[in-house]
């Protein structure tokens, strides 16, 4: 399986990872949590070793799953876990509320030791593989957050850290005061704004880069029938995106990429994730799974290596039908 490395940090990992925010449930229509910890040994078992959780996941749901599915296997994982969005406290800004919680975004230094040391407790280990701000506290000094992180690295509880959803000004502090050896951002074949804005920052400081909606909530996973209803709290229900003319044109995209996917014997989901980890894109894929099944097909991308030819029939098709979505 091709793979890669985290920055600076040694740490190698596929460059496939399983992302587990569907399997909290929140926002995500429900969950089911035995398929749920089958799908994450599912990972394993393919030969994927990063899973990526968090504990907004359904306000450490989705940590717990993880936590049951590694044990006894915690040696063949590299664990990605996150900091920042909080319900222990009111401090910082206040972004959503979950199941009837207020949640905050936080990342004082007593309240990163705090949820350092949950997140251990749900994922029944005593260190996290990469560590990863979530979402940025503007009330909070960058730099009081990067000594903590640091702090928790010098603990042995983490061995890498990492920021999510930052500008490249916000990147660039963080890397004032440290190392930090990942970022984890919104990448797709339709979401490529970090190609021209972060993805250099990284390049020239060796900051490893995670794409999460590799396949855009699923748009990109395959042809979706028009007639399918998204229900309850799954956040594709008001999803412009996810308009039944959207997925209607969707489907002349992957008729287009039909000769591409045949010839290279792999599913659509397999042919779009090996597309954001070519090079030019980012160095790890993060791909959610509920089922062992889809799991498993996530998994296959790390095989799959794809020549100059077929990115240009990629980004040919994507030109000519990507851009006529409402």
């Amino acid at each position: 399986m091709n793979t890669t490395t985290l920055g600076a940090s040694g740490i190698e990992c596929e460059t496939v990872g399983l992302g587990t925010w569907a399997m909290g449930g929140w926002m995500w229509g429900g969950n089911d949590d035995a398929a749920a910890v089958d799908a994450i040994r599912a990972s394993l078992d393919a030969g994927v070793r990063l899973i990526d959780t968090a504990p907004a996941y359904g306000l450490g749901h989705a940590e717990s799953l993880v936590g049951t599915a590694l044990k006894g296997r915690r040696h063949e994982a590299v664990i990605a876990t996150k900091c920042g969005l909080v319900w222990h406290t009111r401090q910082g800004e206040h972004f959503f509320d979950e199941a009837g919680k207020p949640v905050h975004r936080h990342l004082g230094r007593d309240s990163i030791f705090h949820e350092a040391e949950q997140s251990l407790a749900r994922l029944g280990t005593d260190y996290i593989d990469l560590y990863i701000t979530h979402w940025q506290d503007s009330a909070t000094p960058v730099a009081e957050t990067m000594d903590a992180l640091l702090d928790l690295k010098r603990q042995g509880k983490i061995r890498a850290i990492g920021v999510s959803n930052v500008t490249p000004d916000t990147l660039a502090e963080y890397l004032q005061y440290g190392p930090v050896d990942a970022i984890q951002e919104r990448y797709s074949l339709m979401d490529r704004d970090i190609e021209s804005s972060l993805l250099p920052l990284c390049g020239e400081h060796g900051v490893a880069s995670l794409g999460y909606s590799s396949l855009a909530l699923g748009l990109l996973a395959g042809p979706i029938d028009p007639a399918r209803q998204f229900t309850g709290d799954d956040q594709r229900a008001g999803n412009p995106r996810f308009s039944a003319a959207n997925r209607a044109r969707l489907q002349a995209f992957f008729l287009d990429l039909a000769p591409l996917q045949q010839r290279l014997d792999c599913s659509y989901a397999q042919l779009m994730i090996a597309w954001t980890t070519r090079a030019g894109g980012v160095s790890l894929a993060l791909c959610g799974a509920r089922t062992p099944q889809q799991a498993m097909q996530n998994a296959g991308a790390a095989r799959l290596t794809l020549d100059a030819a077929a990115i240009a029939a990629i980004d040919a098709a994507a030109g000519r039908h990507l851009n006529t979505l409402d």
